[in-house]
């Protein structure tokens, strides 16, 4: 079965690329396939031969995100629009990646897929709306919500942390922010192995679902994680890690405070239990270091 994957030139999709072995997989990045050019797309996905598509193009500036808010509608709104109507006229499923930040961060506890959404930047409200478009435009989608990725490949908080903490004594990080890392590897993998069993003939639930590292933690803690474990592997400047209030640190995109995900119902209906993030944190820097 033939995966056709859009973003492959992001951090997930770079993941998916390069765990694909034994696939016959068509990995397409944003030079090779524009998601919001309708015609590209029905022309791309009618000529490759697809079972299965796997969206993982996406408009992931949030702080950019709020000068050009037509930019990231484009992106996250009007290509999966796109990609669903092309696959509903091909009778293709859809796996479509979104974010904890469609909801607000001010509900105590985790965020189960039922909650009400109410994002609270130009990023989370255009990821939201093309939640919506798969959903009123395609019944054979899996939306798959993720926290805080982290990878080898692109621009994350991981690598800008080990950058600070090369050319600075102390870093100043928001510790009122919680939420579930997630190490791109391990999504990739998990969005794998739903393309086997859907090229195995199994019938999968379609819906919206979470999936995110564990345990929950603050940004502030999962810097200091980094720091710790990359510690081995190079010399580093940093010697404090201070704690700060979210009103300290600026930034022209409000985050949630609570963006910590719920992800029961995805392992109660594919038996997939979400690996602790600092797993994934130790591959990611065996990768880079290597």
């Amino acid at each position: 079965m033939t995966i056709l994957l859009t973003g492959a030139g992001g951090q997930l999709g770079w993941e998916i690329a390069r765990r694909a072995v034994g696939r016959k997989l068509l990995a397409l990045d944003h030079a090779a396939l524009d998601i919001t050019a309708a015609r590209a797309v029905q022309q791309a996905l009618k000529g490759s031969g697809a079972r299965v598509v796997i969206n993982a193009a996406a408009y992931t500036a949030v702080d950019r995100a709020e000068q050009e808010p037509a930019v990231a509608f484009a992106v996250n709104r009007d290509g999966p629009a796109q990609l669903a109507a092309a696959c509903a006229r091909l009778g293709i499923p859809l796996v479509h990646m979104s974010t904890d930040y469609v909801f607000a961060g001010t509900q105590h506890g985790a965020y189960n897929e039922d909650d009400p959404v109410a994002p609270v930047g130009e990023y989370g409200r255009s990821k939201w709306a093309g939640e919506e478009a798969v959903r009123q435009t395609l019944a054979s989608h899996l939306i798959l919500r993720v926290s805080w990725v982290f990878g080898a490949h692109g621009h994350n908080f991981v690598k800008t942390i080990l950058r600070r903490a090369r050319e600075r004594e102390e870093l100043r990080v928001v510790a009122d922010q919680c939420g579930c890392p997630t190490y791109a590897g391990a999504i990739a993998e998990v969005l794998l192995a739903l393309a086997d069993r859907l090229a195995a003939g199994q019938r999968l639930p379609w819906g919206t679902y979470h999936y995110c590292g564990a345990p929950p933690t603050t940004w502030h803690g999962f810097a200091q994680t980094i720091v710790d474990l990359a510690k081995p592997y190079e010399s580093l400047r940093v010697r404090r890690i201070v704690p700060i209030a979210t009103a300290d640190y600026p930034a022209p995109a409000a985050r949630p405070a609570n963006s910590v995900l719920d992800c029961t119902r995805f392992k109660e209906c594919f038996g997939i239990v979400p690996s602790p993030w600092q797993n994934g944190l130790v591959a990611m820097l065996n990768t880079l270091y290597a």
